[in-house]
C-alpha cells in the first residue's frame, strides 16, 4: 500500500517537474518576443546648396599707346639711384575703354629705374631711366604692364569725354628725368639713341620749350615726391570694369 502511494506521488512530482520545465521553457521567448525594438532613427535628407551662378567677368582692352597719367609717390634722384630701384605712382585721371571705366583714380603704378648717370660739372646733367612695370587697382586686382616714361604737357595731351588720354606725347618712348637746376627741377626728355650712358638729343630743349643751357650745369636728376608725368603703355592689358572684384 505504502509503495503504491510512493508510486503515485513520485510520479505527480515527475509529471509536476516536466510541466514547469516545459513552462518556463516557453515562458523565456515569450518574455523575449514582448521586448520592444528600439526605434530606428529616421535620417533627414541631405540637400545640396545650391549656391546662385555668377555672372561671367566681362574684361576689356586697354590698348598700347594708352597714356596714363601718374604722380610720383616718392623722391627719386640720379645721385643717389641704384638700376633696379623700385618705386611707385598713383593714377590721377581714370583710365577707360570701350566706355567702362577699368582704370580708376586712385591706382597704383609702381616703376623700376633702369639707368643712371650722374652729373658731370663741366658739361652733363644727370639722367635716368624708368620702366613701369606693374599696375594695381583700388580693388586688389594686379596685372603685369610694360610702359614707359612720358610727357603729358597740356600742349600735347588732350582729354575726351571718357577720360582717354591721348596726344604727340604718347608717341616719345626713349625718354629720362634729367637734371635741369633747383629752379626748373627734373625734365623729361628723348635720349639719342635711347642706349644706356647715351647723349641727350639736340632736339630736347626746343621740344620742351626749355633752353639748352639747363643741360650743360651738372644738375643731377631730381623728381619729388608730387611730380606729374606719363605712362604710356606698350602692350595691350585686359582688365574688368573698376568695380568688380
Amino acid at each position: 500500500m505504502k509503495t503504491r502511494t510512493a508510486d503515485r506521488l513520485s510520479q505527480t512530482m515527475t509529471s509536476a517537474l516536466i510541466v514547469l520545465t516545459l513552462l518556463v521553457g516557453t515562458s523565456v521567448p515569450a518574455f523575449a518576443q514582448t521586448r520592444r525594438r528600439p526605434a530606428l532613427r529616421r535620417r533627414t535628407p541631405v540637400r545640396g546648396v545650391v549656391k546662385p551662378v555668377e555672372p561671367a567677368v566681362v574684361y576689356y582692352q586697354v590698348s598700347a599707346g594708352q597714356l596714363i597719367r601718374v604722380r610720383l609717390n616718392q623722391n627719386i634722384t640720379s645721385e643717389t639711384a641704384r638700376i633696379g630701384d623700385q618705386f611707385t605712382t598713383t593714377v590721377q585721371v581714370p583710365v577707360y575703354a570701350s566706355g567702362i571705366e577699368v582704370i580708376p583714380a586712385g591706382s597704383e603704378i609702381m616703376g623700376r629705374v633702369t639707368s643712371v648717370q650722374r652729373a658731370s660739372r663741366k658739361s652733363k646733367a644727370g639722367t635716368m631711366g624708368v620702366h613701369f612695370v606693374s599696375l594695381r587697382l583700388p580693388t586688389g586686382i594686379a596685372r603685369a604692364i610694360n610702359g614707359d616714361l612720358t610727357d603729358v604737357t597740356s600742349k600735347n595731351v588732350s582729354a575726351d569725354n571718357e577720360g582717354e588720354v591721348s596726344g604727340r606725347s604718347a608717341m616719345k618712348r626713349n625718354v629720362v628725368f634729367i637734371g635741369g637746376g633747383a629752379a626748373t627741377g627734373a625734365l623729361i626728355g628723348a635720349i639719342a639713341g635711347g642706349g644706356k650712358g647715351a647723349g641727350i638729343g639736340a632736339g630736347v630743349g626746343a621740344g620742351l620749350g626749355v633752353a639748352g643751357a639747363y643741360f650743360s650745369k651738372g644738375h643731377e636728376a631730381v623728381v619729388n615726391s608730387g611730380t606729374e608725368f606719363g605712362v604710356v603703355l606698350n602692350q595691350t592689358v585686359s582688365l574688368p570694369a573698376a568695380n568688380v572684384r
